[in-house]
């Protein structure tokens, strides 16, 4: 067994970088669980292996006593003193109980103890080696999948990136090489249990760390970063050094500094934002290229009211909503974009007019269309002529016209209580 022992320990020292000291003990509390029966039932009992032999010896500490009751834990003072010359009653001598047959005996059973402690070894090197790096990123190849995680072949121990973590447009094959956030290291019962993401904000963040030396030294600070993994990311930069541009520096020359991170994040979209400490101004630049006609801000519901040109409408929305959404992520403000009125055309005007009127109660989508083409756009102006005047519109008989009249006193008196319209 002592062959064995030393091979093993050479290759785990030279191959897993384990240390020899940690595994002769993690052996030697191995082999004193596993043999205590083969080798002596003594209460105290201790495993010693030689350094340099690895020849394993087993010692029992018993008493010095008149009359030995209990053999295993006690030695007569004559017997003692053939051991010891100066023995005394009470005094403790640790005595060697190695049996003949000991390796053969207890080499199978110590065997799967000494490999668990050996595996547990390594599980505490792994944790210590990753506890203090959340936040870093790292690199592994695709091991396999269980169900939608992804198990990573970090080198040295497995990842899992879990489903939530992914990126939805991304697909892996087993033997892919790729990068992702190490999120955090739990030391669990069955060993550390590493969690990667490639979809959390600050993998874009430590991506832009890593490639932008103006932001790996402090020069350039990143603001915020709002993302929707897979489709288009916003990130916030303000420059502490007027004569540096912190959009310049994230794009780089021709665009390559962004372009590589745009390359490992599979073609997702990234826009660079200046930030700014004035909320308007901040909106402004988020919401690029769509142009803005007005930007108002309403601090008591954290809301900020955009208005745009109908051309820019969509523009500034976004695909889905999504730029909308992005720059209220990133500034932490509700945004709430609008079409300028003044820019709306006369097919709209008419059509929001019937739209109005159809709401009334009385009036309904029916005759909505034919009041709006007479001239009659509101119900101030249904009140301001007689019911005649309604009369004399094609569709329209008496009862209807009094119905709509009905109507319009309803809805107006709603609006602004008893008031009587002003007759135009």
């Amino acid at each position: 067994m002592n062959n064995e022992l030393l091979a093993v320990l050479d290759y785990m020292e030279r191959e897993r970088g384990i240390d020899r000291e940690t595994l002769l003990v993690a052996v030697e509390s191995a082999l004193l669980s596993a043999s205590k029966k083969s080798v002596s039932p003594a209460k105290d009992l201790r495993m010693a292996i030689d350094r340099k032999t690895c020849d394993i010896r087993a010692f029992a500490k018993v008493q010095v006593v008149e009359n030995v009751v209990a053999p295993h834990d006690q030695i007569s003072l004559a017997a003692a003193r053939k051991m010891k010359a100066d023995a005394k009653l009470g005094e403790f001598l640790e005595l060697e109980v190695t049996p003949k047959n000991f390796g053969r005996i207890a080499a199978q059973t110590a065997k799967q103890a000494i490999l668990h402690k050996i595996r547990q070894a390594e599980k505490d090197k792994v944790f210590e080696e990753y506890k203090d790096r959340p936040g870093d990123i790292v690199s592994g190849a695709v091991r396999r999948f269980e169900r939608s995680d992804v198990v990573v072949d970090l080198g040295r121990a497995e990842a899992i990136m879990p489903a939530r973590e992914r990126v939805p447009t991304e697909e892996y094959q087993v033997g892919d090489r790729i990068r992702a956030l190490l999120l955090s290291v739990e030391n669990a019962p069955q060993g550390p249990e590493i969690i990667l993401s490639r979809s959390h904000p600050d993998f874009v963040r430590r991506l832009f760390e890593l490639e932008v030396s103006e932001i790996a030294d402090k020069t350039v600070e990143i603001k915020g970063i709002a993302r929707e993994a897979g489709f288009r990311s916003k990130i916030a930069v303000v420059s502490h050094d007027q004569k540096v541009d912190p959009v310049g520096a994230c794009v780089g020359m021709r665009g390559i500094r962004v372009k590589n991170i745009v390359r490992e994040l599979s073609g997702e979209k990234i826009d660079i934002v200046r930030w700014h400490e004035d909320t308007k101004t901040y909106v402004t630049n988020s919401l690029a290229p769509a142009k803005l006609v007005r930007v108002s801000v309403e601090p008591e519901n954290k809301t900020v009211r955009v208005i745009v040109d109908a051309d820019q409408l969509s523009l500034a929305i976004g695909k889905k909503g999504q730029n909308a959404r992005l720059t209220a992520k990133l500034t932490g403000w509700k945004i709430d974009i609008q079409k300028d009125e003044s820019d709306i055309s006369f097919e709209e005007k008419v059509a929001r007019a019937v739209a109005q009127l159809a709401k009334i109660e009385g009036i309904g989508s029916e005759h909505a269309d034919k009041l709006v083409h007479a001239g009659f756009l509101t119900p101030e102006g249904i009140l301001a002529v007689d019911v005649a005047d309604l009369e004399a519109i094609e569709g329209i008989d008496a009862d209807v016209a009094k119905q709509i009249r009905a109507g319009a006193e309803a809805a107006f008196e709603l609006a602004h209580g008893k008031e009587e319209p002003k007759e135009s």
